[in-house]
């Protein structure tokens, strides 16, 4: 795992919340998007402590305001989408800003910016305080089939060897003459990702039958490290999803 032990997302530090293991933290980020994904749409005071409880981990983790928005431009696809459900939406109306925009439309707006854009803010935190290969760790400690972490582990011990070998192979493509920028040449290109794809596959055959001769039985050796969680730990990483899980009921309560 060496070759995957960061990512681009990930910002070196000291903070509480990077120290806290891996399984502590993937933990409250499934179980805090949870609650937001059950907060009604029309609970806005509930988003708004949602948006508070990440400012208040960003801050702890010292990572920039500036550095979350940036990455959460990942979402404008969304975005444009919900953006025209209040034009496109169907039942009553209402004037905004010189519109005829549809009530129910701007409610499924609201509902997939908020909790989308909280969702990516919670997933960005983990990614930035957590380097990948402690995520593939703590999914490990949490039970995870095993099938999706080795398959995990693998795509990005290698995937950085893929890539070398798709460059070299674009190299050699353009050594003998070719310019995949024109449509007329996307058969030579199609041959080439298929050449890639038989490649890795005859690679991925040779790791495996030598993982085989090694004992390798179904599961992977556990990396060194710090151990798992303690009660301390875990009770220090519930403080956050245990107050969403708080704002979701009074939400729904309330509803």
């Amino acid at each position: 795992m060496a070759a995957g032990a960061g990512h681009v997302l990930y910002r070196e530090g000291t903070s509480p919340v990077h120290r806290l293991p891996p399984e502590v933290k993937i933990a409250a980020t499934v179980t805090g998007t949870l609650a937001v994904v059950a907060t009604p749409r029309a609970a806005f005071w509930a988003f708004g402590g949602y948006a508070l409880l990440v400012a208040v981990v960003a801050a702890v983790a010292r990572v920039p305001a500036g550095w979350l928005l940036t990455r959460s431009l990942i979402e404008v696809p969304f975005v444009l989408f919900a953006v025209a459900l209040p034009v496109l939406g169907a039942g009553e109306r209402v004037d905004l800003l010189g519109l005829r925009l549809s009530v129910e439309g701007l409610l499924g707006a609201w509902n997939i910016l908020a909790k989308g854009t909280l969702g990516v803010w919670a997933s960005l935190l983990l990614a930035a305080t957590t380097t990948t290969r402690d995520l593939i760790v703590g999914l490990d400690r949490l039970r995870c089939p095993q099938i999706l972490i080795q398959i995990a582990t693998f795509m990005l011990r290698y995937l950085e060897v893929l890539v070398g070998e798709a460059r070299r192979m674009r190299v050699a493509r353009l050594s003998r003459g070719d310019d995949p920028r024109f449509l007329w040449q996307a058969r030579g290109l199609a041959t080439g990702v298929g050449a890639l794809f038989l490649r890795a596959y005859e690679r991925g055959e040779r790791v495996y039958l030598a993982m085989l001769s090694r004992g390798y039985t179904g599961r992977l050796p556990q990396p060194g490290g710090t151990g798992p969680a303690g009660p301390g730990q875990w009770l220090a990483g519930a403080v956050v999803p245990a107050v969403a899980v708080t704002l979701a009921a009074v939400a729904v309560v309330s509803a």
